[in-house]
């Protein structure tokens, strides 16, 4: 029996011509790329993932379970679904970010693509430079402190002349 090889054989398997030959024939290429539609609803810890707000899933989910993720003033659940069109405020540290939902992406992708699932709203950047230009001009001094004083820390109390 003879075969017969394409110049392309991942694409192309041999088939029966007539008794004993072969040609080369095209088989059915199957495609098991992701499907480009966007999904109705996404899990409200997935979506702040794609989003870029945490680094991780788990952090996003420790954010929500503390309260530092509300929508509407209310607190929800990590599998709450998020909707287009849903406000959501998240804090993180001192920054507070209050966004609207304008699409939906269960994938973390690059931060430019990331930053068209969301639009900050308008009293949100505000409050957010106003932030940053008072950072610009000095930081707050009771930032500085950081928990209980040391021994060494209140000697020097101790020893500061009283008026």
């Amino acid at each position: 029996m003879w075969l017969a090889r394409a110049p392309n054989a991942h694409t192309r398997r041999p088939a029966i011509l007539s008794e004993g030959s072969y040609a080369a024939a095209p088989i059915a290429v199957l495609s098991f790329a992701p499907q480009m539609t966007e999904p109705d609803a996404v899990r409200l810890d997935k979506w702040l993932w794609a989003a870029r707000f945490f680094k991780t899933r788990s952090l996003a989910t420790a954010a929500i379970e503390l309260g530092r993720v509300r929508r509407a003033g209310e607190r929800v659940k990590p599998a709450h679904a998020v909707r287009p069109g849903e406000r959501y405020e998240i804090q993180q540290g001192d920054h507070r970010i209050d966004v609207v939902v304008l699409s939906l992406s269960a994938v973390r992708g690059p931060a430019s693509s990331a930053h068209n699932l969301y639009r900050e709203t308008a009293d949100s950047a505000l409050w957010r430079e106003r932030r940053a230009e008072l950072r610009r001009f000095g930081a707050e001094p009771a930032q500085e402190i950081r928990g209980r004083p040391t021994k060494r820390d209140g000697r020097r109390l101790r020893d500061l002349p009283s008026d």
